[in-house]
């Protein structure tokens, strides 16, 4: 049997729309930070983050600085477990900081590591997702800059994965069950 139990079904957020989409959340988040934001730090959370984040950052100013947060909440399934940190955390004492997020769903990831670098000593924290679910943990989670508002469906590609499957796609898809003809929802 194959390790891989889900396909893509359909297009949630396409390749075009995302393109569109940085520059402006860039503007966004620049606009925000006003003088602070040459110098910010900006923490992606690995690994989903990564496509968003790398994209992201080549549209804000160049006096930043890029510390991965490696804190996993699922294991092989589509179930968030709770985050627990699995690496070093970026030091941040007396500085800004800019989590970065593949999605927003439970809330518990963004204000886990909200509160680690509170904790650590950071200036400030704000948090920036590429998607937020329509639930209402995510819309009680609070979170600064929010690329796409998504139903409550399991999501890969640009980044997001499913048991590290579907990171590579350009699209956010969602996913069913092969052979199945509807898409997971949460």
């Amino acid at each position: 049997m194959s390790e891989i139990d889900l396909e893509p079904a359909g297009v949630v957020v396409p390749a075009a729309a995302i393109a569109a989409r940085l520059p402006v959340l860039a503007t966004e988040i620049v606009d925000a930070y006003g003088d602070a934001v040459d110098g910010i730090v900006i923490a992606p959370v690995m690994t989903g983050a990564f496509i968003f984040a790398a994209d992201l950052v080549r549209r804000l100013p160049n006096r930043l600085r890029v510390d991965v947060a490696t804190v996993r909440s699922y294991g092989r399934g589509t179930i968030s477990q709770g985050p627990r940190v699995e690496g070093v955390m970026p030091e941040v004492k007396g500085l800004h900081v800019l989590l970065v997020d593949d999605i927003l769903d439970s809330g518990r990831t963004l204000t886990f590591l909200r509160q680690q670098m509170i904790d650590r000593g950071a200036a400030s924290v704000r948090a920036c997702v590429l998607l937020r679910k329509k639930v209402p943990a995510a819309l009680a989670t609070p979170c600064e800059f929010i690329g796409f508002d998504i139903d409550d469906v399991f999501v890969a590609g640009y980044g997001l994965d499913y048991s590290g499957w579907f990171r590579n796609l350009s699209d956010v898809v969602s996913l069913r069950k092969i052979g199945v003809k509807t898409s997971l929802v949460r």
